[in-house]
């Protein structure tokens, strides 16, 4: 009766262990740690210079002060502003993220 008990619980313990390392598990921890990782390093580098601040933002502010209104008025209601930055901001998460040579 023990033997069974043991086997009972030894696939169950295989199971779990099984659940835990599967591929999708790692693959979450590890874009998580990434995750962190990117939002702690760039607040970094901007403070540093390495990447632009907000104070070096007055030139794309100064380009798009060009723009008419009536072309503001179709760029409003696609929500350009939060677009262009979410763009920007997947455009510079690639860039780093090929930089890393395990993932990249």
């Amino acid at each position: 009766m023990p033997a069974a008990l043991f086997g009972i619980l030894l696939s169950a313990f295989n199971s779990i262990i099984g659940l835990i390392l599967r591929a999708a598990t790692i693959k979450f921890v590890l874009f998580t740690v990434l995750y962190i990782a990117i939002r702690e390093i760039v607040p970094l580098l901007q403070s540093s210079g390495i990447l632009p601040g907000a104070e070096q933002a007055s030139s794309l502010n100064n380009a798009l002060l060009g723009i008419p209104s009536g072309v503001w008025y179709f760029l409003d209601l696609m929500n350009f502003p939060t677009g262009l930055r979410l763009v920007i901001s997947a455009y510079v998460a690639r860039f780093i993220v090929r930089r890393i040579p395990l993932i990249g």
